[in-house]
């Protein structure tokens, strides 16, 4: 894994992504999750804006821990390919235990 990814990011967002990427992972959705990253990877930016546009009302239904931090997170495409590099090491994990 390139180091200057994780060298950009602090250990709670490490963490947060590896969070994000285990729940993914017990999901059963790892194929439909990477498929979708990859194809929205380059609208990263718009993404995480629509995030934080639509972030009031959402919340106002649905307690939702870490919407913010998630929209600032994967506002970067690196941190989205970090997220699926993350999901498939643990299918990998999960493949050749």
């Amino acid at each position: 894994m390139d180091s200057n990814v994780y060298n950009n990011l602090s250990e709670r967002d490490i963490i947060f992504i590896r969070r994000i990427a285990a729940r993914i992972h017990r999901s059963g959705l790892v194929t439909p999750a990477i498929f979708f990253l990859e194809l929205t990877k380059p609208l990263a930016l718009i993404g995480s804006h629509g995030m934080i546009f639509f972030g009031p009302i959402i919340n106002a239904f649905i307690n939702t821990e870490g919407y913010y931090k998630a929209a600032e997170l994967f506002e970067e495409p690196a941190n989205v390919e970090l997220l699926i590099r993350e999901i498939e090491k643990l299918e990998d994990d999960l493949t050749h235990a």
